[in-house]
């Protein structure tokens, strides 16, 4: 049987295709208070299940960094450094720390459905944790107030979307292999 070999460019070509689908999707969101409800973590989860936490992590950076660049790619079509500076950027940074996490997870388990599961919720929890400190130091609020108001209110939601994204992702993953599309193998 050859060794499959996965061109540098078939890679560039799927970080690519990761950040601009993050680009695509990052805007929708359900505006509920401070943080808003957005389909971006479902987006990043599925993202590790295509490229991995690599190439995960860089088209997240290249998301972040064309909402920096001013582009709309933010929750609610917003862009610019005073959205991340600002009191919810510590999710937006903290999205890198969620794909570094739940990566890094899921690939030492191979993608085991139940690590998969694990690896997400860690690296949400994660998320949480950097983007309510950051909330907490720029809005100079209470912790049990920002919990309250940030994270509480997207508990079931992002424990839908890990789900969702366990049973998409595996599925992607099976097709990729299938189609001899798979980078990660």
């Amino acid at each position: 049987m050859e060794e499959k070999t996965v061109t540098p460019v078939r890679q560039l070509c799927f970080i690519a295709l990761m950040a601009g689908i993050m680009c695509l999707l990052g805007p929708l969101s359900i505006p509920i208070g401070p943080v808003p409800i957005s389909v971006m973590t479902l987006t990043i989860y599925l993202s590790l299940y295509v490229v991995g936490m690599r190439m995960g992590t860089v088209s997240c950076i290249i998301y972040l960094l064309l909402g920096f660049a001013g582009i709309p790619v933010f929750a609610g079509y917003t862009a610019g450094a005073g959205k991340l500076l600002g009191p919810t950027g510590g999710y937006l940074a903290g999205y890198i720390f969620l794909t570094l996490v739940s990566g890094f997870i899921m690939e030492k388990a191979a993608y085991k459905r139940a690590w998969c599961l694990f690896g997400m919720i860690v690296g949400t929890a994660v998320l949480y944790v950097f983007g309510t400190a950051w909330f907490v130091i720029s809005t100079k609020s209470e912790i049990g107030a920002a919990v309250a108001l940030c994270v509480t209110p997207f508990l079931i939601g992002d424990l839908a979307k890990i789900i969702l994204a366990e049973l998409v992702g595996q599925e992607v993953r099976k097709r990729l292999r299938a189609a001899h599309l798979d980078i990660l193998s």
